[in-house]
């Protein structure tokens, strides 16, 4: 998801389409936030860590 977020924000800034741009964020911010939480030991989606 860091990832995909992290092309998506690129692909967002070099075509000028906000859209992109906006998705990009979100999702390297919510793929973020899983890693941290899986990685401090919290259970994500019922899982010890996150990949």
């Amino acid at each position: 998801m860091i990832i995909v977020g992290a092309i998506l924000l690129i692909l967002g800034l070099v075509t000028g389409l906000g859209v992109l741009w906006t998705i990009g964020i979100i999702l390297l911010v919510v793929g973020l936030a899983l890693w941290l939480l899986g990685a401090v030991g919290h259970a994500v989606g019922g899982r010890r860590h996150y990949w």
